[in-house]
């Protein structure tokens, strides 16, 4: 972050381009590949080595999105490269699978003109999104990286591009947006501890005219925020909570976003395996997606009043750590019996939503979070889970979450889970107690529990612990954080 590629539309025609790599789209046809009209036209038919159907036939081409075959074409000034990319059917899904593959085969190239397939502007805004996330890059090696490796290149997109800057400007917005979630994300926990997430949001506050306020551990204690304070007892760097506000001019509503910040997660005296506990600096993955979020509402036009709120604690093991069997009197005065230090998240979330329903009278309440492995279990790492107790904020989610490419499925508040989240000597368990015939509900259990503290608001919850993290470069992703939601949730906020 910033990204090293750039995307510019250009006037012209791919003929026309100095590009090292030029770049003709391929349509998936209902009989086979086809060419899009016109992109050859201005010159550049004479100088591939066949035409186009035979091109196609000769590296048995489909048009599918992100296939991607490259051959040497004589121009003037010499050799160039000349690529054939699949674009499918040209719209978003496709087009931005289409950027993150042509973006990944120009590494090594200064610059790339692609031919545009006269997509319309959703699809300009997705294939920015592709191209730009592909080229993401986290590192703190110190030597050169191969050529492969590095950042792509400028790309030029050609053609009639007159109405493009828009499209092509929001997706820039978006994938800045989600690539600061991911520099968040991925800084190891030595430098990031809670003090760390508060500066970085002061900073992005100033830079986006947000209002912001930090509740120290002293603070903390005074308000009642015994759940924050709790989890984050077992570590010499103590627990913060960030508000952030955006207010719009007349906005139309009052949305609170909440997000899990765990800095570095042990699973306290519960204490987690080693190779469960490398992926650990990611736990704030929900906060670090909602400060982004807030980033870059006034850019992509959101006409809401959005607040944001940032629980942030190290949970640790010590002397001073939160004992299994301790219970601890959240913000709304509810008390919770830890029967497992390792379910942390929905702790500190409980502080931050029970204060956002008692203060600041929203309209709808969202929490995002990397919070329980059952719900990875249960829908992979391509899914996030979705639990709501509104069905239209919930459809309304789910569909800029189809249209991000961060998909999302609804899961059940199941009501006979309810009294799995009881204690026998607290309000409420940490964990579900598994009574009766139920067995395990991890997921469902969290939800139940947050759901606890919502004031009775309309609620939506993202359990992202399967899609948070990536164990591998694929696509969009690259390894590490993947700040998944992040563009969804701008979605659904510049739609409201």
């Amino acid at each position: 972050m910033p990204f090293a590629t750039e995307i510019h539309p250009v006037p012209g025609t791919l003929a026309e381009s100095t590009a090292d790599l030029l770049v003709l789209p391929v349509l998936a046809g209902e009989e086979g590949p086809e060419a899009v009209e016109g992109v050859t036209d201005g010159g550049l038919t004479q100088v591939l080595p066949s035409p186009l159907a035979d091109l196609f036939a000769h590296y048995a081409l489909t048009g599918k999105p992100g296939e991607l075959s490259q051959f040497p074409v004589s121009r003037d000034g010499g050799l160039v490269r000349l690529a054939l990319l699949g674009v499918g059917s040209g719209g978003p899904a496709d087009l931005r699978k289409a950027g993150a593959a042509l973006s990944r085969a120009a590494r090594g190239n200064e610059r790339v003109a692609l031919a545009w397939p006269g997509a319309d502007d959703e699809a300009a805004t997705a294939f920015a999104e592709g191209a730009l996330l592909a080229s993401y890059t986290f590192t703190y090696k110190t030597a050169e990286p191969p050529r492969s490796q590095r950042p792509a290149p400028v790309i030029n997109v050609v053609g009639d591009v007159t109405t493009l800057d828009g499209p092509l400007a929001l997706g820039t917005t978006l994938a800045t947006a989600t690539a600061l979630a991911r520099d968040l994300i991925n800084t190891p926990s030595l430098a990031k501890d809670p003090e760390w997430m508060a500066t970085r949001a002061r900073e992005t506050a100033d830079g986006a005219g947000l209002g912001v306020r930090v509740w120290n551990e002293k603070e903390l204690g005074d308000e009642g925020f015994g759940a924050i304070l709790g989890v984050g007892q077992g570590s010499s760097r103590p627990p913060r909570l960030v508000q952030l506000s955006y207010t719009p001019e007349n906005p139309t509503e009052h949305v609170v976003l909440v997000g899990k910040g765990i800095t570095f997660d042990t699973g306290g005296l519960s204490l987690k395996p080693n190779d469960n506990m490398k992926l650990m600096k990611t736990d704030m993955s929900g906060a670090a997606i909602v400060l982004a979020v807030l980033s870059a509402l006034a850019s992509v036009g959101a006409g809401v009043r959005v607040t944001g709120l940032l629980a942030l604690a190290e949970n640790a093991f010590s002397g001073d750590a939160t004992r299994i069997g301790d219970v601890l009197t959240t913000y709304t005065g509810r008390t919770v019996e830890v029967l497992n230090s390792d379910a942390e998240g929905r702790l500190v979330l409980a502080d931050a939503m029970g204060y956002a329903s008692t203060n600041l009278e929203p309209d709808v309440l969202v929490d995002v979070a990397t919070l329980t492995g059952a719900a990875k279990l249960a829908l992979g790492t391509g899914i996030g889970a979705l639990y709501s107790t509104d069905d239209t904020v919930a459809a309304q989610i789910e569909a800029a979450g189809g249209e991000s490419g961060e998909p999302l499925w609804r899961m059940p508040l199941t009501e006979d889970y309810v009294p799995t989240t009881g204690s026998r000597v607290a309000d409420l368990a940490n964990i579900g107690t598994r009574g009766g015939d139920f067995g395990p509900a991890g997921a469902t259990d969290a939800a139940l529990f947050l759901r606890e503290f919502t004031g009775g608001l309309p609620w939506a919850h993202l359990d992202i612990a399967g899609p948070g993290r990536s164990m591998q470069e694929s696509g969009l992703l690259t390894k590490g954080g993947t700040a998944f939601a992040t563009r969804t949730l701008l979605r659904w906020l510049a739609a409201r």
